[in-house]
């Protein structure tokens, strides 16, 4: 087929993407369809998605008498519940894929809390596209916290951990 013939089928398949991303709940796909040399379609489907946080600031008031020992857990709340995105010394996720903790199953894992870690050390493993991709710490410091599991999902630019 030449680059002047219309490719019908194009707009269904289109289409059809669009569906899979609504359906399996996806923020992006990405396919090249090749119909010759010089001739091939490059489809990019993605959309934006909202993050809704709540948080409970309110609950510890019905019961004065005995939130008295927790108050100080209010104030904490806040901290914890503050987009870890935008923490200065936040690692965030160079690609979409699986985190690995630990560089084989039942192994010590790479990073824990309040270790210490130095520039270039690997914190975790996302896995993408069956390929195994090393995420080095960019400075050292102190790991504060971890904000992924093992074996969970993770999306391109999500916080993984925080160093200090």
């Amino acid at each position: 087929m030449s680059k002047q013939t219309s490719h019908d089928s194009d707009v269904s398949f289109i289409q059809a993407l669009a569906e899979l991303l609504r359906e399996n709940d996806l923020t992006e796909l990405q396919v090249k369809r090749d119909y010759g040399e010089n001739d091939s379609l490059n489809v990019r489907v993605s959309r934006q998605t909202q993050t809704v946080v709540q948080a409970a600031v309110a609950a510890p008031a019905p019961v004065p008498a005995a939130s008295a020992p927790a108050a100080p857990a209010p104030v904490a709340a806040p901290e914890t519940s503050a987009d870890p995105a935008s923490h200065p010394g936040a690692v965030t996720s160079p690609m979409v894929g699986t985190v690995y903790m630990a560089p084989e199953p039942g192994a010590a894992p790479f990073a824990a809390v309040g270790a210490t870690v130095s520039e270039g050390d690997t914190l975790l493993i996302i896995e993408a596209m069956k390929t195994m991709n090393h995420i080095p710490a960019p400075r050292s410091g102190t790991i504060k916290r971890i904000l992924v599991e093992d074996g969970g999902a993770v999306e391109f630019g999500a916080p993984l951990v925080i160093i200090e």
